[in-house]
């Protein structure tokens, strides 16, 4: 079992930046692969970005790709990410997730365990 708690949402004016921390329980943590998500108000999940167990690959959505950067401290069993140039389409809830398997994926059913979402407003 894997608890995640993110923070460091908030709103900020388009052109800003935000951090997002997901610190998580367990001894394990770098054993997985993490990845952020998010959901705007009536729509679907989307990925955002993942990252490798030993951090040495990443993973983007091509909407946040050259403004957003994932990391991770397996040390502090936290991942981050780095959001720069933010835009309006950038607001949602933002979650931490743990693939168990991991797949670098994606997919949001690859991945088991989830935060309890952090959420970022940018306006215009």
């Amino acid at each position: 079992q894997v608890q995640l708690v993110e923070s460091g949402g908030g709103s900020v004016q388009a052109g800003g930046s935000l951090r997002l921390s997901c610190a998580a329980s367990g001894r394990t943590f770098s054993s997985y692969v993490m990845g952020w998500f998010r959901q705007a108000p009536g729509k679907e999940r989307e990925f955002v970005a993942a990252i490798s167990r030993s951090h040495g690959s990443t993973y983007y959505a091509d909407s946040v790709k050259g403004r957003f950067t994932i990391s991770r401290d397996n040390a502090k069993n936290t991942v981050y990410l780095e959001m720069n140039t933010l835009k309006p389409e950038d607001t949602a809830v933002y979650y931490c997730a743990v693939d168990p398997l991991n797949r670098l994926s994606s997919w949001s059913w690859a991945y088991k365990y989830w935060g309890q979402g952090t959420q970022v407003t940018v306006s215009s």
